[in-house]
């Protein structure tokens, strides 16, 4: 876990909204993503930290308790996320138990069977597969009712009351002046006791075990976007809900686009006969290739686009544009031939013609000119 302000990792304010902590992340993410920094374990570790952020960041409740208490709320709260169990202190729980039981706020223990914990996934998604969307299947190791005492954790299917916390699953420990509240130390918060216990899950009521899910995923969604299959986390107790599985998805970097909100930017590069003369391209897009028209005496940075042919988001009806920059590329390995046309091509260009045929190069002699004028 890291110690760095979570905000600064993202570089937004702690006023940030939702959307500008998700864009904000997306961006971090696109940037140090493993994939494209394989060899270099800083941009992996600032992958990590962002990811870490934002996860604590966009979950409200989290994000309240660290906005509170900093980073050692998080470590008694669980902030972390990642594939596996969910769960940890209920930070909200803990203290209103203490200063409910000081200040008479909120009385006697915190009863009845207890919800099950969330789950998270993370799963990632090449960038055509987020856009079109897909079922997918996946496989985690979780918790899950025993089957042989069908989550009682008795093997007579018989569960009596604690004797200790009277069913309350908490007793009241004097510490000092404070009256504070804990687990009951034996029936570990249950609130019941079990004389035969399941020889399968030695009394838990959950064994560990493999599950595999088949996923829907939208097209649409995005790196930061979460799925919630209710009821697919871990189990709660006998006669409470199971807990929720999240599935936080990770969006891969693409070879040759990148994605902006609904937009989808690339880069391409063209002959400087083509820049000069015009001319019309083959452009790839997700849903195939369209034709781009280049004016003549189109300069390297030069933008069009193409509309209609980005992302259509899970949030909205319309789809984004594609956004291509193009790049003038200076001729390689030259032939004989090639070079000679050129080094002809570079005498049909008169002294003083500069600003007709080269009107930046030009200004940026003049600028360069005044320049020295004024420092001399």
């Amino acid at each position: 876990m890291t110690t760095r302000d979570y905000y600064e990792i993202l570089g937004v304010n702690k006023s940030a909204a939702e959307e500008d902590l998700k864009k904000s992340y997306r961006k971090l993410a696109m940037k140090f993503h493993p994939d494209r920094n394989a060899d270099d374990p800083d941009a992996q570790e600032k992958f990590k930290e962002a990811k870490e952020a934002y996860e604590v960041l966009s979950d409200p409740r989290k994000r309240q308790i660290y906005d509170q208490h900093g980073h050692e709320g998080l470590r008694g709260g669980g902030g972390g996320g990642g594939q596996g169990y969910g769960g940890g202190v209920d930070l909200g729980d803990l203290f209103g138990d203490v200063f409910g039981d000081i200040f008479g706020g909120r009385g006697g223990a915190r009863g009845g069977p207890r919800r099950g914990q969330d789950l998270r996934y993370q799963m990632d998604l090449e960038l055509e597969e987020a856009v079109n969307g897909l079922s997918r299947e996946i496989k985690f190791r979780t918790l899950s009712a025993c089957k042989k005492c069908a989550g009682s954790g008795s093997e007579d299917g018989k569960r009596d009351t604690c004797a200790t916390c009277r069913g309350a699953g908490r007793v009241r420990v004097q510490q000092g002046i404070f009256s504070v509240q804990q687990a009951c130390p034996t029936c570990r918060g249950a609130g019941v006791s079990i004389k035969s216990p399941c020889k399968v899950c030695a009394g838990q009521g959950r064994v560990e075990e493999e599950r595999v899910l088949s996923v829907k995923v939208p097209a649409g969604v995005d790196t930061g976007d979460r799925i919630r299959l209710s009821g697919e986390g871990i189990p709660g107790d006998p006669g409470a809900p199971p807990g929720d599985l999240f599935i936080d998805v990770e969006v891969r970097p693409h070879k040759i686009f990148e994605r902006e909100g609904d937009d989808l930017f690339c880069q391409i590069p063209i002959r400087f006969s083509t820049a000069a003369l015009g001319g019309e391209l083959k452009v790839p897009t997700l849903q195939g290739h369209a034709m781009l028209k280049v004016p003549a005496e189109t300069q390297t940075g030069k933008v069009f686009k193409l509309r209609g042919k980005g992302v259509k988001s899970v949030r909205s009806s319309s789809a984004g544009d594609l956004v291509c920059r193009v790049v003038v590329e200076t001729p390689v390995r030259l032939t004989k031939r090639q070079r000679e046309l050129l080094e002809e091509f570079e005498t049909t260009f008169e002294e003083g013609e500069g600003a007709t045929h080269s009107p930046q190069n030009s200004s940026w002699l003049d600028s360069v000119k005044q320049f020295w004028d004024r420092i001399t």
